[in-house]
């Protein structure tokens, strides 16, 4: 099974339990379907680079997964059907994005270089 991550921009005109109710429809077609969720990361309401359809802002949300390559054309034939939906980007992880993405949930990015200042006497 090769490893898989999915970003999808939701409409901003949901409400939060609109927007989780349409990830979990999502991620209920990955698990019937054989998939292993390696992780999700809910990024919220954001702006938007460019207007989409006339909208500024938007719901992101990622998921991180293992599945077999057949199940990427039922979940992308979802998110195309699914009028919530205005963006998505599903790309295959190679072994170096795997590495990065275990070492950033891991905290490795998140910790501050600890430096210590030696006071010269003069």
């Amino acid at each position: 099974m090769q490893q898989y991550e999915s970003v999808i921009i939701l409409t901003p005109l949901l409400s939060e339990d609109v927007a989780k109710e349409a990830i979990a429809k999502f991620k209920s077609i990955l698990t019937e379907g054989g998939a292993e969720i390696v992780a999700e990361d809910n990024w919220g309401l954001k702006k938007l680079a460019y207007p989409i359809q006339k909208k500024t802002t938007g719901f992101y949300h990622l998921t991180e997964f293992k599945a077999p390559g057949e199940l990427i054309q039922k979940l992308e034939l979802e998110y195309k059907r699914d009028e919530r939906v205005m963006r998505f980007l599903t790309i295959a992880l190679d072994k170096h994005a795997i590495a990065y993405n275990e070492k950033k949930r891991s905290g490795a990015f998140n910790k501050k270089a600890e430096t210590k200042t030696e006071e010269v006497a003069n």
